[in-house]
């Protein structure tokens, strides 16, 4: 791109800092707490997503850069900002999202639960007949699990593990004061049902970290308790792994996760009624600061209230239940292969059922004709029917090998498991490849056919993972076109047998030529537009970090090139700034679902090119991953995703917020020339109306056949 060199896109004011990309996603969510159009359990799930997604940001993110603070690191990104700068906006802005997070809790939720019969409880609010039964409750089911760690000259502070709650108890005795540590067992269920009151239709819960307390003085029968505070501590928890060193990957992720628990301490949270000496004292013990410290005035992890949103109880607090269809292509009785022989099968994540992707293979594990099957396997279920299904493979004497990467963060000993299980029932688990992740997906069965050996294969944009496949946007291929499955067939021979990787047509593959691939088909779209012609890009990713990425889509806007970003999460390109992106939009989905789904389209004056895929437009999915792109060539499917998935994303002003040149978020409206487009609506709709009219279908079809017996002549 020698030719737009003359434009310096390289000024830090272009650029919005990744980690600050990610606070402003995380706000989004917390924006979905504060919707008092949703229902009220949804916006309770909400703010238990934003404490969950608090907790991976510090326990990687913010560990990594306070590393980078003590180190005395002084690289900066393209944005220009060094980490001492980034720590201190990280801290202000994510003190001022949780005091929001805990406002609308205390001021509008939890209020909210009470009138419509749902009462979160602290011990210390419990009737004289709640005290009672609670305490019988904590002598024979928690007493017994519970073990006090004394803390004084000769018992040092007890290493706690990450995340885990626990009571620091002040006690005095004739010896003075002194420290006593009690951890929250995590075994135990953290909100508690009470007994129901006569008379009364209320569910009651009390929290488990508040009934230890109230009673949490007879752990120490001899000593007075003076206080109990619970704090919680995050840890840094990104493995440190040189996997080109190690001659065992295995093992050295088995020891590193024991390392998980141990990592410096990066966050304190404690409840506001704590004393500020004990506060001290936990900051010193874990060598933190002030702008370590949250204080919450209400529960101290939220994410305890999950078991409220996700049980079967109070639907009409709840979205209305979704049932996915099985898809257009696909009906439960389909013989998959015949059908992947007459055409593509294209399934849109979760609105057509993840069963189609399952039943595939549970089809190949069964089928004789079958002989070999091949997976990448980055995350998957604890009750995996996937692995179920290589298992079951592998016992019917078809050669089935597995890709199973072990560095798939916080699945790491999931990942252990299953491989190890896999390996027992004889399936050829290959541990990643040196020095890169695998978190391309995709599946190749190799099936005799009438004359020949054939290759089915599955690729998509989302794991193989079958309860976030529920809640997960993504879209699954499932085909058996030559040029293409040869290429997949090639590429696993290269990941597990170390070939030299060759030039595919078809496929876009990182960390080989992905970047150079989209920079390419970008500066198509410049040409284009430069001789006059419509120059058309949308792109639909999960996050857009990568620089070279960000140059060719400001090169693209100054050259006319029209550009339209679905960018869920972070975003570091500014849209609309004057001489440099004004051609470009930004809009970010947050809604039921997760937007996970992969989009790539390039308009190339009419004839476009439409490509799915594993990877976000960021560094580590360029040149330290294993990503697989591919492309769609079916015209109905082509059709599909061009006229309806990409305009219904690009409407949205229900769930969509547009991002403006300042790097803030504006949430659409509609209005009477812009009607009210929710997607994901939109796209449960659709298929609300397909099993609809499959149901009457089926029906007539019944109906048919039971005409003429029950109108027989009688004789």
């Amino acid at each position: 791109m020698t030719e737009h060199a003359e434009k310096d896109f390289s000024n830090p004011e272009y650029y919005i800092n990744r980690e600050l990309g990610w606070v402003a996603f995380n706000e989004r969510v917390l924006e979905e707490a504060l919707d008092t159009h949703q229902p009220l359990l949804e916006r309770v799930k909400f703010l238990c997503i934003f404490s969950s997604n608090l907790d991976e940001f510090f326990e990687i993110r913010v560990g990594g850069i306070k590393q980078q603070i003590e180190n005395n690191t002084s690289d900066t990104g393209p944005d220009g900002m060094g980490a001492s700068v980034i720590f201190r906006e990280i801290q202000k802005k994510v003190h001022e999202l949780v005091a929001t997070q805990y406002r609308v809790w205390n001021d509008d939720i939890k209020p909210a639960l009470e009138k419509h019969g749902i009462d979160i409880l602290n011990a210390d609010e419990l009737t004289a007949s709640d005290k009672v039964w609670g305490k019988k409750f904590f002598q024979a089911e928690i007493f017994p699990i519970l073990t006090p760690l004394a803390v004084d000259s000769s018992h040092p502070f007890p290493q706690l593990m990450n995340k885990s709650h626990n009571l620091i108890v002040v006690l005095r005795n004739s010896d003075g004061i002194r420290y006593a540590i009690v951890q929250i067992p995590r075994m135990l269920t953290a909100l508690i049902l009470l007994p129901e009151e006569d008379g009364k239709e209320i569910s009651r819960y009390v929290f488990l970290s508040s009934l230890i307390k109230q009673y949490v003085g007879e752990l120490f029968p001899s000593s007075e308790v003076v206080g109990a505070h619970a704090f919680r501590i995050t840890r840094n928890s990104d493995l440190y792994i040189d996997d080109e060193e190690e001659e065992n990957l295995l093992r050295t992720i088995e020891n590193e996760l024991r390392k998980r628990n141990r990592g410096n301490a990066v966050r304190l949270e404690v409840q506001s009624s704590c004393p500020k000496e004990i506060e001290q004292f936990l900051m010193d013990t874990f060598k933190l600061k002030e702008a370590d410290c949250y204080r919450y005035h209400g529960p101290l992890n939220l994410q305890h209230l999950s078991s409220i949103c996700f049980s079967d109880h109070f639907p009409h607090l709840k979205d209305r239940p979704f049932l996915p269809t099985y898809g257009k292509m696909l009906t439960p009785q389909s013989d998959i292969f015949d059908v992947m022989r007459k055409e593509d099968i294209f399934l849109h994540h979760p609105y057509e059922t993840f069963d189609g992707v399952i039943d595939f293979l549970n089809r190949a594990a069964s089928d004789p004709q079958v002989l070999a099957i091949k997976m990448t396997l980055y995350r998957t279920s604890g009750d995996s029917p996937i692995v179920a299904a290589l298992i079951a493979a592998a016992r019917n004497n078809k050669q089935v090998t597995v890709l199973v990467e072990l560095k798939a963060r916080f699945d790491e000993e999931n990942n252990i498991n299953w491989a190890k299980q896999m390996e027992e029932a004889g399936v050829h688990v290959v541990y990643g490849v040196v020095g890169l992740k695998v978190h391309c997906k995709m599946t190749m069965v190799v099936r005799r056919d009438e004359s020949s050996l054939r290759h089915y294969v599955h690729l998509g944009t989302g794991n193989y993972h079958p309860k976030t496949a529920r809640i997960y946007t993504d879209m699954s291929l499932l085909t058996c076109r030559a040029e293409l499955t040869r290429e997949v067939a090639v590429l696993f021979n290269v990941l597990t047998g170390l070939a030299d990787y060759p030039k595919f047509k078809k496929l876009i593959v990182a960390p080989f030529e992905m970047s150079d691939r989209f920079a390419a088909m970008i500066e198509r779209e410049i040409q284009h537009a430069k001789a006059g012609k419509l120059g058309r890009i949308v792109v639909k990713v999960n996050s857009l970090v990568d620089e070279s990425m960000i140059t060719a889509l400001y090169q693209a806007s100054c050259a006319g090139v029209k550009v339209d970003l679905i960018i869920r999460g972070i975003c570091c390109l500014r849209p609309g700034v004057p001489g440099v992106s004004e051609n470009i939009r930004v809009v970010s989905i947050v809604g039921r679902f997760l937007e996970h789904s992969r989009i790539y389209y390039f308009g190339n004056d009419g004839k476009p090119d439409i490509y799915l895929g594993s990877a976000d437009w960021m560094p580590r999915n360029f040149y330290r991953r294993v990503e697989v792109v591919f492309p769609i060539e079916d015209s109905k499917i082509k059709a599909y995703i061009e006229k309806e998935v990409i305009p219904t994303y690009l409407a949205d002003c229900v769930k969509s917020r547009e991002l403006r040149p300042d790097g803030t978020y504006i949430r659409l409206k509609s209005s009477d020339s812009k009607p009210a487009v929710q997607a994901q609506l939109t796209f449960r709709e659709m298929a609300r109306k397909q099993i609809a009219s499959m149901s009457a279908s089926h029906s007539k079809q019944k109906t048919r056949r039971l005409i003429p017996v029950s109108k027989a002549p009688v004789k």
